[in-house]
């Protein structure tokens, strides 16, 4: 099989098992976004799956996102920046379809002042350590209150939604409370924010390869899907 037949019959499952996952929750698979993590992937092959049904892409690293954005490789599907983000990397990454990792004041001032000086407006999802981690980034669910307030009152900045990364769990079926924590978090986002377009709860980006099922039970309407659309990843040594 050639390398694009491989990733199409991947996408086939991947998107297979969104849609059965939908269904078995009552939801329309329609809802559900796909969204190709091409981390370590080349240009090359990224542009291949580009040409599948996809919804969009997301990096992890600033310096793939840029190299990728430079070969178009992504075309016509957008591309999210998905991983933690320096400060210092700002500049590269502001402009991309959408952040999904704002994780901090800090971080936030420094996406809203560069695209002030853009004068454009940055669509951001925050991120939220649902777990609690020490070991991940994301704002604390008790501090997400007062980080939705100072997005609101940034008008170069639009936030969409919600974006975690659950702890990872040693039996089957475990992620799935964090992922309900998560559309809790959501919802009452949503009914805080009602009517007020400086805060948009529209997406709620959680699950990847091996439990975007969980998540789509829970109601996440966009799923990171890596290693099951592209296989293992290959590092540099």
């Amino acid at each position: 099989m050639t390398e694009r037949e491989v990733l199409q019959a991947n996408v086939e499952q991947v998107r297979a098992r969104m849609a059965d996952a939908a269904r078995a929750a009552g939801r329309d698979p329609g809802e559900v976004l796909l969204c190709a993590a091409s981390k370590t992937r080349s240009a090359e092959t990224v542009r291949l799956a580009a040409t599948l049904p996809i919804d969009l892409f997301g990096e992890n690293r600033v310096q793939e996102l840029v190299e990728k954005q430079a070969a178009n490789a992504y075309a016509p599907k957008p591309a999210h920046f998905i991983g933690h983000l320096q400060t210092n990397k700002v500049k590269q990454v502001v402009g991309c379809d959408l952040i999904q990792s704002v994780d901090s004041a800090h971080l936030l001032d420094k996406v809203a002042a560069e695209a002030a000086r853009r004068e454009l407006v940055q669509p951001i999802l925050l991120e939220v350590n649902i777990g609690g981690e020490a070991s991940k980034s994301g704002v604390d669910p008790a501090d997400l209150w007062a980080l939705l307030e100072a997005a609101a009152a940034l008008p170069s900045v639009r936030v969409q939604g919600l974006m975690t990364i659950p702890p990872v769990e040693e039996q089957p079926g475990e992620a799935r409370r964090w992922f309900a924590a998560m559309r809790r978090l959501f919802d009452e986002a949503a009914d805080r924010w009602r009517g007020d377009d400086r805060v948009r709860m529209e997406v709620l980006s959680m699950g990847m390869s091996a439990d975007f099922d969980q998540a789509i039970a829970e109601g996440a309407t966009l799923v990171r899907v890596g290693t099951a659309i592209f296989g293992p990843r290959v590092y540099k040594i």
